[in-house]
């Protein structure tokens, strides 16, 4: 059925780039708020970037100015562009979509980030 799938997670040294990646499938994309979430070890789950049906897009104060969260209906997917990576940009990152037309709130399987020199 639903299947959020988040990609290009890595290594990265601090002041570094990486572009994540999440397909969706089973869902009628445009109709989903699309966000990134991400967790780090004995941390709690945190809103990184999200935008909602209505195109408003919300960053955490962490991230903005370098983090940039896109998306292509076209292909179901939605990215989040990390520039300038921080040391406690390390996490877990997870895709989320959520529909208050269809109901629902999905999570992918997360992506491991890590910024490290």
């Amino acid at each position: 059925q639903v299947q959020l799938v988040e990609s290009g997670g890595g290594l990265v040294q601090p002041g570094g780039s990486l572009r994540l990646s999440c397909a969706a499938s089973g869902i009628i994309f445009r109709f989903y708020a699309m966000g990134w979430y991400r967790q780090a070890p004995g941390k709690q789950r945190e809103l990184v970037a999200q935008g909602n049906s209505g195109g408003i897009i919300n960053y955490a104060d962490s991230v903005k100015g370098r983090f940039t969260i896109s998306r292509d209906n076209a292909k179901n997917t939605v990215y989040l562009q990390m520039n300038s990576l921080k040391p406690e940009d390390t996490a877990v990152y997870y895709c989320n979509g959520k529909s208050s037309v269809f109901g629902g709130d999905y999570w992918g399987q997360g992506t491991q980030v890590t910024v490290s020199s």
